[in-house]
Formats: C-alpha cells, structure tokens, sequence
C-alpha cells in the first residue's frame, strides 16, 4: 500500500500554512523500503568483510537491518563512513530517487513548476547515538542547496522514529519568513561546509515560531519546503537513526534561473558569491 497520488485540500493548506506535510504510508514498504534496508544489511557485511570482522547479519531486511553496525564504528569510526558513503548507491535507493509520484506531489504542491532533481542532494543519513559533529543544526534547505528558492525535501525514516531518537524539528510557517542571512563558516563547533553554516540571530529567530517533531514509521514521508526552518534531533538511544533524503527544485523559479540552477557547498560553489546579501559573515 503506497500513496494514491491525490492531496485533499486540508492536506495543501497544511503544507502552504506549515511549509511541511507528513503523508503517511507514501511509500510502500515492502516494495520501496525492504529492498533498501536489505542493500544497507549488505553493504554493512560487506564493510565488515573487507576489515575481517566477523560479520553476524542475518540476510532478512526487517527492523535489525542495522545489526552490527553499532559494533563496526566502536571498532572504528571510520568504518561508518565508509557504510554512509556506499549506501546512497544502493539501487533499490537510485530507483527510489526517481520514483514518478515524487514528480506528481512537487506539481500538486507547486502548480505550474518543472520539477527537477538535485544532483548530489539525495542520500541515505546515519545519525549514531550521542554523535553531535554531524547533525543538522537548525537551518533552511535552501543555502545549503541552492538550485531554485522553490524546492522540496522529500525525507523518510528508515526505522521506527522515537523521542530516544531524536526526530527531526520543524518550525511550522517559518518558510513565510523568506531566505534568512546565515554565517558560512565553523565558529569552534568543528562542523564544516554545510555542516558549519548558522543562521543569523538564531535564537532570537527560533523564538518566533513553536517546534514540532513528528514520529514518522517507515514508508512515511515529510515533504519539507527550502525554506522551513528544521534541525535533526540529538539521539540519546542506543541505535543510529537512518534515514532517506530526496531534493527536487523548480527550474521555472526565477531565483534559481537567475544563477543557473547552481549547487552549493556539494557542488563546490561559494554561496556567497551567490548570495552575498544573505552572508552575515
């Protein structure tokens, strides 16, 4: 059972108001998400034959997809980037990028657009327990993104979402607001490229809006507008938290045409030679 391609109109007034929708069950998980969470069991046995650990992962993609994983990054850390990097080249996962109803959910929420997909933004997040270095602060998409000020995030759990976990915080309506300045470089949090960009006054902007973290199983999706304003949660649990991000941008928006459809920080481009009025550096 997967999405039937249809938005009522309480669901587009929410993602208009908001600047995100949860759809539950988009995906279909025995279809979509077990073929992904059994490549993510492979690559991790694969990784951990490659450094002769001994590998004791079942071959069925069910919720201990992750089994050993935990015990492959206390043997080195290291070896996780080794997992984060192979899994986005999954192909039940490139299969998944292009899937067709993402093309019809950025229509129906962007009447008029021509959707494309961003290269180099789509991939698979391992967020460990207690880790910090590479979580999301809070921040819009659209800095360290670029392509077009009208863009989506389409974002999935690959796990069952707890609190323990650390779902991702959204601050609803804050897409209202419009591109917010940010600093571009790491202020002694050892966090680089997008990872290190800030937001300008960003305190005083949270206290703006009310935060919500949605629990969200496989198979659901949050479809999040550039500029709502989200942070990946701290996870306090004993597992790493996985999951799936999808960019598509509009090419008829005139911000992004204006530059070319340009990347960002991903694509080796100076944000600031982009948009020097949004630096606050």
């Amino acid at each position: 059972m997967s999405w039937n391609g249809v938005l009522d109109d309480s669901q587009r007034d929410a993602f208009h108001r908001d600047g995100f929708l949860v759809i539950r069950a988009f995906y279909d998980v025995q279809a979509d998400i077990a073929p992904i969470q059994l490549g993510i069991r492979r690559v991790i046995g694969q990784v951990l034959l490659r450094h002769g650990i001994t590998n004791t992962c079942r071959t069925a993609a069910d919720a201990s997809f992750d089994d050993d994983y935990q015990a492959l990054i206390a043997k080195d850390r290291s070896f996780g980037g080794e997992v984060y990097d192979a899994v986005k080249q999954i192909p039940a996962f490139t299969r998944l990028l292009g899937k067709p109803e993402h093309e019809t959910l950025f229509a129906l929420l962007r009447p008029g657009s021509i959707p494309g997909i961003a290269a180099g933004g789509s991939g698979i997040r391992i967020d460990n327990p207690g880790e910090d270095q590479y979580r999301a602060e809070w921040h819009q998409e659209y800095p360290s993104q670029l392509r077009s000020l009208d863009g989506l995030v389409f974002w999935s759990p690959l796990v069952e979402m707890t609190n323990e976990l650390g779902p991702v915080r959204f601050c609803p309506g804050s897409h209202l607001a419009g591109p917010q300045p940010v600093h571009t470089h790491a202020s002694g949090n050892g966090k680089t490229g997008a990872y290190a960009v800030r937001l300008r006054d960003e305190q005083q902007l949270l206290e703006r809006y009310p935060q919500v973290a949605p629990l969200m199983s496989p198979g659901d999706l949050a479809v999040v507008d550039f500029l709502t304003l989200h942070a990946s949660g701290y996870n306090t649990s004993r597992r790493s938290r996985w999951s799936m991000q999808f960019r598509y941008f509009n090419f008829a928006e005139p911000t992004g045409m204006s530059h070319g459809w340009k990347g960002s920080f991903a694509a080796g481009v100076d944000f600031r030679a982009i948009h020097p009025e949004l630096c606050a550096d």
